[in-house]
């Protein structure tokens, strides 16, 4: 139980107060489960906290509060006490991550103490319990030990108002300071990708009606980040209103990363930043570059056309990795074009098997919905008309439709073929692999709302918005190593181990704990199982290191809880 006094819910039928051995507690009605033997519901209770002993109206929370009450707040001016469970392992090895890159050093200039110590907080909070919702922060601190001075558990409402209280200058000048330390002189290349977030919060100046990735109606804000293949790490990231589109962004961003001081790079990027104005501009700002083709561009279509046939089967042009084909032609992307570059073209019979099931499928979607309106008035859109040719009566009365066979043709004879344009000289292997290479990057997007709990911000106003993607690009700094250093150690392994992944890794850390005995101290639980030392050997962490954090914990909460 904490310190800290609330009132105790009124929520009607839902608390419940009942006296064990002479104490009051309050319990939490979450649920019920019918028994259709006894033909009734029996319900689900939990804890939250005791009743207050000189209070009957008031109470002593428990760190399941906050899970049944969302809304509840906990006192900051309460001494919040510790659990006597505390987990250390994921703190361990994300401490470690922190000191490699030097963030507290950077934040220090920034914020004072306390704030540092809290925004680290919230970027292990994301890591290690996969949210970023406020109200449940106090309930992760709780039970872990932590960066802010005296682990001081601050409440919901104080780190709302510390989320509101960061400033662009603090991000911006973050920003600064990361990508100084970066070495400017070796050549790079930087992968570039954007997502979008859907929000119902209509007060966000940033949110836009736009294009969404998953429309479900809802206006949304873009997110972009440039991600460093060569070293895997996020470099910067930045947020601009739903309603601008990627292919317009792009040049926007080549002038930061030119600010930055990245000049001795190139950019990898996806089809959605294709077009001939942005291929121009990265060409006159001295940039490198790696971009898919859309598919439907009319010189994808005849450079397959051109070369169908000359290398699908030659073993000569296989990239095994890949399971695909490849030749490299070298020509000029555009009519009035002077510098030529090098156009890689693949094949694929994977792919060319699920792009033409897809079309199929289409198809066959498109055909049920017509034979659904034979007979009625119908105004096909314009996809249904690139497929089908309409025969209709004078009033507009749908009689019937047929397949444009050839057109269905050729679109299939296209299926498992792309088009990868690079400027700088390369072969197909070498031009495929480093496309690839924008897969780590995805994957931190896919990370971001699966793992840290992004997919959505849960803030109505600007401020915290922006303060919460802050603390997500850090957070996204700390898993990016975790994952590459758990991936490293699983190819030194030569084994497929299912705990060498992020989530997995996390989890399995979480059950290192420290106890508090009899004595006020806090003392490891147990010994480290052998899936706990594996895990630790990718952070070059050793159980003597994490006994060594562990006594330094346990001297800090000694001294708090003096």
């Amino acid at each position: 139980m904490m310190d800290a006094v609330v009132k105790i819910p009124q929520i009607k039928g839902k608390i419940t107060i009942k006296t064990v051995r002479g104490k009051k507690y309050v319990y939490f009605e979450y649920g019920r489960i019918y028994h259709p033997e006894k033909r009734y519901n029996v319900p689900q209770r939990a804890v939250i906290g005791r009743v207050d002993d000189s209070d009957p109206t008031m109470m002593h929370p428990n760190n399941q509060y906050l899970k049944y009450i969302p809304d509840g707040e906990i006192p900051q001016e309460g001494d919040i006490k510790h659990s006597h469970c505390l987990r250390i392992g994921s703190t361990v090895v994300i401490k470690k991550i922190l000191q490699y890159f030097r963030i507290p050093e950077m934040l220090a200039k920034y914020f004072a103490p306390k704030e540092a110590g809290l925004f680290l907080d919230m970027v292990s909070y994301s890591l290690i319990c996969e949210n970023n919702a406020g109200q449940y922060y106090p309930d992760y601190a709780y039970n872990h030990p932590l960066f802010t001075p005296n682990m001081h558990i601050y409440s919901d409402s104080k780190v709302s108002d510390f989320l509101t209280s960061i400033t662009a200058d603090q991000s911006v000048a973050f920003l600064n300071d990361w990508n100084a330390v970066h070495d400017h002189r070796e050549k790079i290349y930087i992968s570039y990708d954007s997502t979008n977030k859907n929000s119902q919060a209509g007060d966000l100046e940033i949110v836009e009606y736009g294009h969404p990735k998953v429309d479900i109606g809802l206006p949304v804000f873009n997110y972009s980040m440039a991600y460093d293949t060569y070293n895997r790490v996020p470099l910067f990231y930045e947020e601009y209103p739903g309603s601008i589109v990627d292919v317009s962004q792009l040049r926007y961003m080549l002038d930061k990363a030119k600010e930055y001081g990245y000049r001795h790079a190139g950019f990898i990027l996806d089809r959605g930043y294709f077009s001939k104005d942005n291929i121009k501009y990265l060409e006159n700002s001295g940039y490198d570059f790696v971009i898919m083709m859309k598919g439907r561009k009319p010189l994808v279509r005849e450079l397959i056309r051109k070369h169908q046939g000359e290398f699908e089967n030659k073993r000569s042009c296989g990239i095994r990795d890949y399971k695909a084909y490849g030749i490299t032609i070298k020509g000029h992307l555009f009519d009035n074009d002077t510098k030529e570059c090098y156009l890689h073209l693949y094949y694929s019979d994977l792919k060319k098997s699920a792009e033409r099931e897809a079309i199929e499928a289409k198809v066959e979607r498109m055909a049920k919905l017509i034979q659904k309106h034979e007979g009625k008035k119908f105004e096909p859109s314009k996809a249904y008309k690139e497929y089908f040719n309409f025969t209709f009566d004078r009033d507009g009365t749908l009689i019937c439709a047929t397949e444009k066979e050839s057109v269905i043709e050729e679109e299939i004879s296209l299926c498992g073929y792309y088009v990868i344009v690079t400027s700088e000289h390369m072969n197909a292997k070498d031009a495929l692999e480093l496309y690839k290479s924008r897969d780590n990057s995805e994957k931190l997007f896919r990370g971001d709302k699966s793992y840290l709990g992004n997919s959505s911000l849960r803030v109505c106003s600007n401020e915290s918005a922006s303060a919460k993607i802050f603390v997500e690009f850090v957070a996204l700094i700390v898993r990016c190593r975790i994952y590459t250093l758990l991936k490293r150690e699983a190819h030194r392994m030569d084994k497929k181990e299912n705990y060498m992944t992020v989530p997995a890794a996390m989890r399995e850390l979480e059950k290192i704990e420290m106890i508090k005995l009899t004595s006020g101290r806090y003392r490891l639980s147990h010994a480290l199982t052998a899936t706990q030392k594996a895990i630790l050997q990718a952070f070059n962490l050793t159980e003597d290191n994490v006994r060594w954090e562990a006594s330094k914990i346990s001297d800090a909460m000694a001294k708090i809880e003096a």
